[in-house]
Formats: structure tokens, C-alpha cells, sequence
């Protein structure tokens, strides 16, 4: 493995450049900037980000989002990630909050609808909303995240990011500790990321541990326009 500390200055230089070169020319993150979300990394260093669909290491195992590479939320909704980032290193120094989908393009959410063609629409609106109707995630207000150890290692949840099933849900909780599918130490590390997240405002949801809004889509939808 080539250590980047180890290359050459002009090759560290025009590394660099590339990299500023494609998000610059992302047309979907030109389109954030201008529509006046804010990167994520750059706000609030203290939150990782590791955007799952930017990868195949998600439900459709294929990555979806191309040049995407950045996390990005409106200004209002960063500055309560950061309130939800001091909440949760006065609990546990070293620890990180670890974003794994923010603002989301609609034409992104018509592929995610659309491949989850085993669930009637009632039930698939459950895991992923309706294009039609629009995703929190498509007004740069909701977050899919976990929390990371002083190792920056993903706490064990019960489930991955992503997880269809009973098993993800927090309404379903205490039914599946006391059934014991759910071990203790999973349900002790969701509280460390709910209680975080609830600190700020975030608003936690039926279906899945990992997703939180700031507003509701009603409020998204007053504030901010689609991103498309």
C-alpha cells in the first residue's frame, strides 16, 4: 500500500486537485452548493461520513450515488448535528457520530423505490418513501447514521444499515430483547446514538434505528426545495 505521506509533493498537489476537480464538477453536489446545503465534513469535523450508497455496501450492492462523494444538509440541520456530536462525546469521549446517507437527489430515490419491487408499495413506503411524495432525505433534513468507537469502528446495532425486517425497528424493541433477538449491548449502543440525536431535536422513526429527521416533511417541504 503506497503511503500518501511518502509521494512527492506535485503528485500529492495534483491529487489533490483531482479530487476538487470532481466534486466541483458533480452535478449533483453543484446542485446542493446552489440550492445552499452545506458539506457535512467541512461544518462539523467531528462527524465522519461514509456514504453507503456512494458503494456496494448497501441493499441494492451497487453503487447508486457515482460522483456523490460528500455528505451534504441544509445549514439548519448541520448545526444540530454538531449540537447531536458535542451531546455525544460528553457521554462518550472519543466517540463519533458516522453519517451514512444525508441529502439525497430525487431522481436517487426513484432507483431506490424502484428496486424494491418485492414489497406492495404499502409496505415498501415503509423502508424507502415514495419518490411521488417525496423523501425527508430529498430536502437535505434527514439522516442515516451510527456511532464510531475512539477506533472509528461502527458499533454493533442488531442489524446493518439497510436492514429490512422487524429486527432494525425501534418500536419493536423491547418485544425483541425480551424474545432475545435483540441482545442488550445492541439496544444499550441505539440509545447511544438516539439519546445523541434527540439531544439536538432529531426525531427518531418506527421502521429504522439509523434514520432521523429534523423536521417533519410537511416543515421540509415549507422550508427548502427539492434536490434533485
Amino acid at each position: 500500500m503506497i503511503r500518501l505521506t511518502n509521494l512527492p509533493v506535485f503528485i500529492l498537489f495534483a491529487l489533490t486537485a483531482t479530487y476538487i476537480a470532481r466534486a466541483q464538477n458533480c452535478s449533483y453536489e453543484a446542485a446542493m452548493r446552489k440550492q445552499g446545503l452545506v458539506e457535512v465534513s467541512q461544518a462539523a469535523p467531528g462527524v465522519k461520513v461514509e456514504l453507503k450508497y456512494a458503494t456496494q455496501d448497501n441493499f441494492m450492492k451497487r453503487d447508486v450515488y457515482g460522483c456523490l462523494q460528500h455528505g451534504y444538509l441544509q445549514k439548519e440541520v448541520v448545526d444540530m448535528l454538531k449540537k447531536a456530536q458535542k451531546s455525544l462525546e460528553a457521554n462518550k469521549p472519543g466517540y463519533h457520530l458516522l453519517i451514512y446517507d444525508a441529502a439525497r437527489p430525487l431522481s436517487i430515490q426513484w432507483i431506490l423505490w424502484n428496486t424494491l419491487t418485492q414489497y406492495p408499495p404499502n409496505i415498501r413506503k415503509n423502508y424507502v418513501a415514495d419518490p411521488r411524495e417525496h423523501s425527508i432525505h430529498n430536502y437535505g433534513s434527514a439522516i442515516d447514521l451510527t456511532v464510531a468507537d475512539e477506533k472509528g469502528k461502527a458499533l454493533d446495532m442488531g442489524t446493518t444499515f439497510d436492514f429490512f425486517g422487524e429486527l432494525a425497528y425501534p418500536s419493536k424493541e423491547q418485544e425483541l430483547l425480551a424474545n432475545n433477538k435483540l441482545s442488550k449491548k445492541a439496544y444499550e449502543n441505539r440509545l447511544i446514538l438516539r439519546n445523541a440525536m434527540k439531544a439536538a431535536g432529531f426525531m427518531p422513526i418506527e421502521y429504522e434505528w439509523w434514520h432521523f429527521n429534523a423536521f417533519s416533511r410537511a416543515e421540509a417541504k415549507r422550508r427548502y426545495q427539492v434536490v434533485q
